[in-house]
């Protein structure tokens, strides 16, 4: 395996996994990874579905005094970088600005899971229209999102709507949505921001990471370099999981080199 890093992964201090850390490096260790870095959600005011509510409101100090314990025990073993992945919403600009300086992360994920109060992981996003249309508003979303919260190292599975519809993304194209697509890349790109190849796509039987390969492309075509691999493991068999093939479709990409990140700053390595 030539991806030795695995840059988005959750354990129990996020509310959607049960996998104690420990367990997670350890996984990792026995790939033969060479670094991961926990992500945990922190997605505030997320739209709960009725009976649940503070799934994802993270305790980042219990988090961080577990990790700084592990990575000192696991530290001639692997190197565990302090992540978070960043729920973005529109109307959270100044909270997420404040949490984003409150800690060293070593590495922040921005995300869209809500899109206009409404969760694409619920089939009632895609009701009464077409995925076409449902698809579209999202990455509008999205859109609005990368221009107004900075808050930042990596964009997250930036097609993640086409997991939960109701055909996937046999219908969904890079092309259809090029007009929006490019603006978000060209931002980001321009902006000093890049994205991830998210392997959890191929869990979700799309036959492609997230975001899709065409959109890998059109990213590194208008000059994008920086991009990270995760697996958006929440289980420790999924740690690792496809990264051949992300290593493969990078380099189809016309990627040369995948990237870690400490102390927020990226740091490259030959693919």
């Amino acid at each position: 395996m030539a991806i030795k890093a695995d840059f988005h992964m959750h354990t129990s201090f996020s509310g959607d996994s049960s996998a104690p850390m420990e367990t997670m490096i350890q996984k990792a260790v026995s790939l033969g990874l060479t670094h991961i870095c926990i992500t945990e959600h922190y997605d505030p005011d997320y739209a709960y579905a009725p009976g649940e509510e503070g799934m994802f409101e993270l305790n980042t100090d219990s988090y961080l005094y577990e990790l700084l314990k592990l990575r000192e025990k696991y530290k001639n073993q692997i190197s565990v970088g302090f992540g978070v992945e960043l729920g973005l919403q529109p109307h959270l600009k100044r909270q997420l600005a404040v949490y984003s300086k409150s800690h060293d992360f070593d590495f922040i994920i921005g995300s869209s899971h809500i899109c206009n109060r409404r969760d694409p992981y619920y089939p009632a996003f895609f009701e009464g229209r077409s995925e076409d249309e449902a698809h579209h508003e999202y990455f509008e979303a999205v859109l609005e999102c990368v221009k107004s919260l900075p808050y930042f190292d990596v964009y997250g599975h930036l097609d993640y709507v086409v997991r939960y519809g109701p055909t996937k993304n046999a219908q969904y194209t890079y092309a259809k949505h090029a007009d929006v697509f490019d603006k978000i890349l060209t931002y980001l790109i321009e902006n000093e921001k890049s994205i991830e190849l998210n392997t959890g796509g191929f869990r979700a039987g799309l036959g492609q990471p997230n975001p899709c390969v065409d959109i890998l492309k059109r990213y590194r075509a208008l000059g994008g370099e920086i991009i990270t691999v995760g697996s958006d493991a929440h289980t420790p068999d999924e740690i690792a999981s496809h990264f051949d093939e992300a290593c493969d479709i990078l380099k189809t990409c016309g990627f040369r080199y995948y990237c870690i990140f400490q102390s927020r700053m990226p740091e490259y390595f030959k693919l």
